[in-house]
């Protein structure tokens, strides 16, 4: 695709949200649920990419009034994920919610969040993750990594 391309967004559904970030993410298999989720498309009508929207990972950001970005991904096109980080961020408050957060992991530029005017909040160092002998968790490749946290405009 060409850099002069037009992008546009367009309504994604779950399945072909998932089975996009399944094909494209770096590091993350598809979330397990979301709210909603938009995609970026060229003049052609091919998919370039795609958010995932659902309630916060973190139980106690689960107030009723955030939902978290759980995934963004992209076949590399430029500037889709910011294209995408703004159409999330609108559509949430069109639908009553007042917070939007996402995270990145250390390493990541967050170029495509400042993009869309997002900010930091916090830096959350690594830790060991969620597996412990009572209650076995398979890793996902994240950790030991330190994240940060983001909050829409």
């Amino acid at each position: 695709m060409s850099d002069t391309a037009r992008l546009h967004l367009v309504p994604v559904r779950s399945r072909q949200a998932r089975d996009f970030v399944r094909a494209w993410h770096r590091h993350h298999p598809p979330p397990a649920g979301q709210i909603f989720a938009v995609g970026a498309a060229d003049d052609a009508g091919v998919l370039r990419a795609v958010a995932i929207v659902g309630r916060p990972v973190a139980r106690h950001l689960d107030d009723g009034a955030t939902l978290e970005v759980t995934r963004t991904a992209s076949d590399g096109t430029r500037n889709t994920n910011s294209l995408l980080y703004g159409a999330s961020w609108r559509a949430a408050k069109a639908l009553g919610y007042r917070r939007l957060i996402t995270y990145t992991q250390e390493g990541e530029s967050g170029a495509s969040l400042r993009g869309a005017a997002w900010r930091v909040i916090a830096h959350r160092p690594p830790r060991a993750g969620w597996h412990t002998a009572s209650r076995p968790r398979a890793g996902h490749g994240n950790d030991h990594t330190a994240r940060f946290l983001w909050e829409a405009p």
